[in-house]
């Protein structure tokens, strides 16, 4: 199997100032195979950086140093898709909306149900590992279309915007033959074979293409 091909490397990340509560979930992970790094506070976790490849974060709302709300906003801020699980024995009304709205993936109070718990983890990892696959694809995707050559680019950026052959060819004082030679290299490089597909991918990469 190659590199490319390889299961991504799932890890649950725990942070609670709790160290009973951290050996409790650690070993309800362990037994179900998932792996865990645990953490007491949110600056353990940021001085460790662990990679994730897929993942999720069980924490804590109320921990010393930064809370678990406001470091749920910095992630945010910062792009880190990775989807956040809050577990917390203060929890209340206008602190898990104040979450969901931040973008939580789950608001759990304790004591939580294992089974409630692990079902949210698996969730929360399977729609990670969406993400980050539409994050490879977004990628692989920017890639094909920075080999366009400037004439491939400005062809597949009219066809997306609805033009015809016709009006791109004299737009660009081409002949049709030539804009249909540009866009077929074009769709060759994207690695499409349909328009439809041109347009979904090229629109992805630049929102305002079909403007």
């Amino acid at each position: 199997m190659g590199a490319r091909d390889a299961e991504p490397t799932v890890t649950v990340v725990v942070i609670d100032d709790d160290e009973a509560v951290r050996e409790a979930l650690e070993g309800l992970l362990d037994s179900v195979g998932l792996p865990v790094r645990s953490f007491g506070s949110v600056q353990q976790y940021v001085d460790r950086q662990p990679a994730i490849d897929v993942g999720c974060m069980v924490l804590d709302v109320r921990l010393p140093g930064r809370s678990g709300l406001d470091f749920q906003a910095e992630l945010a801020r910062c792009g880190n898709s990775l989807p956040v699980i809050f577990i917390t024995g203060h929890g209340d009304v206008p602190m898990s909306v104040r979450a969901m709205k931040a973008g939580a993936f789950e608001f759990l109070t304790k004591p939580v149900h294992h089974q409630n718990l692990l079902d949210a983890i698996h969730a929360a990892i399977a729609r990670h590992g969406e993400q980050r696959e539409q994050e490879r694809s977004l990628v692989a995707q920017r890639a094909r279309f920075d080999t366009l050559t400037v004439r491939e680019r400005e062809v597949a950026m009219m066809v997306v915007s609805g033009l015809r052959n016709k009006q791109i060819a004299g737009d660009l004082d081409l002949s049709e033959a030539t804009v249909k030679l540009h866009r077929g290299q074009a769709m060759r490089k994207m690695g499409v074979r349909s328009v439809v597909d041109l347009v979904r991918i090229v629109d992805s990469l630049v929102p305002d293409a079909a403007q």
